[in-house]
């Protein structure tokens, strides 16, 4: 089973401070997503709710078409590593993996121990004397062998050196096309792991900023490669996101489709059009001037 998502006014709140502030969205089971945000967005504060780590103040969130908050039945099939990786109370990598396997009825004890083979994981020792690498693999080894239908990251990769962590991306793709499941990954290392995205979230303030397809936010900018002077003739009346110049060469990145007819005067002025990095779309859109932008993108794929 891969479970449709459905968040509807999420309301959240730390005293004073607001953290979700009348979320919507819906997800379709059996996609990876990445949500993405700027610290204090609210991604940690979602997740948690979805998890059941934290209740709501408002609004409605159901999993598979059950309500999460005090429903065992719903959150046995919900797995959330966090970036802090597992308790340092739990005792022994062993024991985590036996608190584990109770909790999630999917669990594959085989492949965890695979996976404590690729991450070198000292089953004997304590998870409080580990490392904050071996605690972020101990996570993610958690959460891709308890084949929890909705499996959640929350910057739980972090602490893994970048062989590591690639070697989990390659797994986490691995694994996920043999036993689908619901995937969503916060992180700010957009640019290692985008290329897994089906569908990006990107939240500011508590509140939905866009939900689309990664293409098509792909789609919404170009990047304009050729000599300086065709280039700035090319780009005149475009957002410009950025630019790298090497000699007289100049790679501009510009946010907004271009058209066919724009892209065959780019042919006939021999430059060279090729896609933008989400990195810098994520940038431009949460910048001050994202919200307007963004504004106008929000709702995205149902």
């Amino acid at each position: 089973m891969t479970p449709d998502i459905e968040v509807s006014g999420l309301r959240l709140a730390y005293g004073d401070a607001v953290a979700l502030d009348g979320l919507s969205f819906g997800l379709t089971g059996g996609k990876i997503y990445g949500l993405l945000g700027r610290n204090g967005a609210g991604k940690t504060s979602l997740l948690s709710v979805l998890a059941a780590f934290r209740k709501a103040g408002g609004g409605v969130v159901r999993v598979g078409g059950e309500q999460v908050w005090e429903n065992p039945s719903a959150t046995r099939r919900i797995c959330l590593v966090r970036e802090a990786g597992e308790a340092s109370a739990i005792g022994t990598v062993e024991d985590a993996f036996y608190f584990a396997e109770a909790l999630r009825p999917g669990w594959d004890a085989a492949y965890a121990e695979r996976l404590v083979e690729m991450f070198e994981l000292p089953k004997r020792k304590n998870v409080s004397e580990l490392s904050l690498g071996k605690r972020s693999a101990l996570g993610v080894t958690i959460g891709l062998a308890s084949r929890a239908p909705l499996t959640m990251f929350d910057e739980s990769y972090l602490g893994m050196d970048a062989p590591s962590r690639y070697a989990f991306y390659d797994e986490l793709l691995r694994d996920f096309i043999a036993n689908p499941r619901t995937v969503i990954m916060s992180t700010h290392l957009i640019e290692e792991v985008s290329s897994l995205f089906e569908e990006v979230l990107i939240i500011e303030g508590g509140r939905l900023l866009l939900h689309e397809e990664s293409d098509a936010l792909r789609a919404r900018g170009a990047s304009v490669t050729g000599p300086e002077d065709e280039v700035e003739r090319f780009v005149a009346g475009l957002t410009v996101l950025g630019d790298k110049r090497l000699g007289r060469t100049r790679s501009a990145m510009v946010y907004g489709e271009l058209d066919d007819g724009r892209r065959e005067a780019a042919v006939r002025a021999g430059l060279d059009i090729g896609p933008i990095a989400l990195q810098d779309l994520f940038i431009h859109l949460t910048g001050q001037r994202g919200a307007a932008v963004g504004g106008a993108l929000e709702g995205g794929p149902e």
